[in-house]
């Protein structure tokens, strides 16, 4: 890698809404700058077993003996070019290192170093199963745990010109033994007490920024109390994260304890949707998330994981444009889809931070609901006669033309006239992967269009096929929300072929 591909990180972002850039450093065990307190990235590994790392220690090797710090060299553009540079540090990403020398013994066994527990591990202490996911992450009841990674940060506001830190605090959420959170609580409040110590000592115009999960009680689960963090003014952003792209999340409890106090709210927006039929979220996606976090008040937007998409092409650059913009995004057309399991079901973790609602088991009889939150104003874009369409889209799974459903939006059922069924019970190819179903289509009258703010469907199963042995699902629910550029303005090649016709 050249200086100057380094560089295109920062150009490639110019003349966009965006305003601060966030490097991530990596941990204390693996760190993408030339560090004298941590360790770069791969140092000591002899032999690679995934060789895209080894590129990435090769690229940064290179970089650093030809004198191009990459976290200098960054700081350096994003200045020469008005932007913000913050540097992330994850303060938990499990024994990385340690995986990758094991797997230099020809003898290893893949989970030989699951087993291979070191001084400081959480699972050291012994009383958690080796299947729970903080089982080898680092415990930050250990004085020197903690003193590792401040001083990692210590490094950073010494050596360079970075506008503040971020503590990526929702990557592995894992702090404390899960006997010991309530002691831990107050110690990582310490510990991040500390760290804003040493941003503000540096330079009072520094920041620091706290990545965490979304749900607080998943927070309070592993040891996390970002409402007390920003009372005490031990934050200046925060940075609430949903485990899934939830466009419904709600960031109102965040938002109310900011109110007061210097703290800043920008919940992170995600790209990734992972549905059978697209892996990014498309920009009728994009939007209805942006439109409903702005509309609860948040100070703005923290982009997480676009950079997956990598090499930008057009329409990221289109979503990056209108995300700033809510009065842009208005009338626009939009998708409120509500989270469901991807191609790998979530697994359950402590901190489930906006886990997944769907899919729901669909027994006869029996009622199930799921709520979404709308931000657009349909009676106003109504009354203009911009409003194009309305569509709710609801995919059951393992269902037959058989059975009997009842669909009611809103507390009113939906009519059947309204219905149109696609039959997709057995498909040989999908452009993602496969899930099976029917889909049932409402193309909404005005009469039954969704609210502004919360509005909840619910599904019922009304007779059951007798010849249908496995349960039937609720998989999917989606809101389509199309728009016209005027009263009478066409839609697309159809429309105007027509009106030219």
């Amino acid at each position: 890698m050249q200086k100057q591909e380094l560089e295109a990180a920062v150009e490639e972002l110019l003349g966009t809404p965006v305003e601060a850039l966030s490097l991530t450093l990596g941990d204390a065990q693996s760190l993408l700058y030339d560090s004298q307190v941590g360790q770069l990235w791969g140092r000591g590994i002899k032999k690679w077993p995934h060789l895209i790392w080894k590129r990435g220690h090769q690229n940064l090797t290179h970089l650093i003996n030809a004198g191009h710090d990459p976290l200098q060299v960054l700081c350096d553009k994003a200045h020469a070019n008005g932007l913000l540079l913050y540097a992330m540090l994850l303060p938990q990403q499990g024994p990385r290192e340690r995986m990758l020398k094991s797997w230099e013994n020809p003898h290893f066994s893949v989970d030989d170093w699951l087993c291979d527990l070191q001084p400081l591990e959480i699972g050291e202490k012994g009383g958690v199963d080796a299947e729970w996911p903080g089982y080898r992450a680092l415990d930050y009841a250990y004085a020197a745990v903690r003193e590792r990674n401040l001083q990692v940060v210590e490094e950073v506001l010494a050596r360079y010109p970075v506008d503040g830190v971020e503590l990526q605090l929702n990557y592995w959420p894992y702090y404390f033994h899960p006997d010991e959170i309530d002691a831990g609580t107050h110690i990582m409040t310490e510990w991040i007490a500390q760290v804003h110590a040493a941003v503000k000592k540096s330079d009072p115009e520094r920041e620091l920024v706290l990545r965490v999960p979304a749900d607080l009680d998943g927070c309070r689960a592993v040891g996390l109390e970002p409402l007390r963090w920003m009372q005490r003014g031990l934050a200046d952003v925060i940075v609430p994260e949903c485990s899934a792209v939830d466009p419904s999340a709600d960031f109102s409890p965040f938002v109310e304890a900011a109110k007061g106090t210097a703290c800043r709210v920008l919940p992170a927006l995600q790209h990734r949707v992972d549905s059978d039929r697209v892996g990014a979220g498309t920009i009728e996606m994009v939007r209805a998330g942006a439109c409903n976090y702005w509309q609860q008040g948040v100070d703005g937007l923290y982009i997480a994981h676009w950079f997956d998409h990598w090499p930008y092409a057009a329409d990221f650059y289109e979503k990056l444009r209108e995300v700033a913009y809510p009065e842009v995004m208005a009338a626009k057309d939009k998708i409120y889809r509500v989270p469901t399991e991807g191609s790998a079901p979530a697994k359950a973790v402590v901190a489930p931070n906006a886990a997944n609602p769907l899919p729901l088991a669909l027994a006869k009889g029996r009622a199930v609901q799921v709520g979404f939150t709308v931000s657009d104003d349909l009676k106003k874009w109504g009354k203009v006669k911009r409003v194009h369409e309305v569509i709710l889209r609801v995919r059951l799974q393992e269902t037959t033309e058989r059975d009997r459903w009842r669909f009611v939006f809103n507390g009113r059922d939906l009519p059947e006239k309204s219905l149109r069924r696609i039959n997709q019970m057995y498909v040989m190819d999908a452009p993602r992967y496969r899930v099976f179903g029917y889909w049932f289509v409402f193309r909404l009258d005005e009469s039954l269009w969704p609210v502004r703010g919360r509005n909840m469907i619910e599904v019922q199963l009304l007779k059951r096929d007798g010849q249908a042995l496995p349960a039937a699902r609720l998989s999917d629910v989606e809101l389509e929300i199309r728009y016209l550029l005027g009263k009478n303005f066409h839609r697309g090649l159809i429309d105007a072929d027509l009106a030219l016709g």
